[in-house]
């Protein structure tokens, strides 16, 4: 048992085991840790196939989730996403292609995207957060204004927005 008492629950409609099989492609240290099934019991509340994926339990970096393949009642929406640190724009550049192949284009802005299951993701470079921070509220205003005109985050346009040698 996870000594992680918090599990993040992901509601499919058919798609968990496809859904954990792309994520644990992505992230390293990531596996699928358990698949379990619909049977004959309950048949008539969950109106599922007995015999097809109830959930599937995985980990991405440690992070345990649960794809459950919940039916049609519910979509996912932007007012939950998951953020992704990146330590350089490598790291930018590779989860922004691997996370957002398949997604609905029109959903990215400012480092966000949705991915081809409909979860959001922002894909931000850890420096970011430092320039948003910083005390001089000037340049952190320089590099919040870059930001917001951004889709996939630049770290080269953001730091030189922040030093006041790009123009807004």
């Amino acid at each position: 048992m996870s000594l992680n008492k918090i599990t993040t629950c992901l509601w499919f409609d058919g798609q968990a085991e496809e859904a954990a099989k792309f994520y644990t492609s992505i992230f390293q240290n990531s596996k699928i840790t358990h698949t379990s099934y619909y049977s004959e019991a309950g048949s008539e509340v969950h109106g599922q196939k007995p015999g097809s994926v109830l959930v599937v339990a995985f980990e991405l970096n440690g992070h345990p989730f649960v794809g459950l393949n919940g039916g049609p009642q519910f979509k996912f929406n932007e007012a939950i996403s998951f953020q992704v640190d990146c330590a350089n724009q490598d790291e930018v550049d590779y989860y922004w292609e691997k996370l957002g192949e398949g997604g609905d284009e029109s959903k990215r802005q400012c480092g966000w995207l949705q991915d081809k299951f409909g979860v959001s993701w922002q894909v931000v470079p850890s420096v970011l957060k430092e320039m948003l921070d910083h005390e001089d509220r000037a340049k952190a205003d320089r590099c919040m204004i870059a930001m917001m005109g951004m889709v996939k985050l630049d770290i080269g346009k953001l730091k030189k927005a922040f030093e006041g040698e790009l123009d807004a």
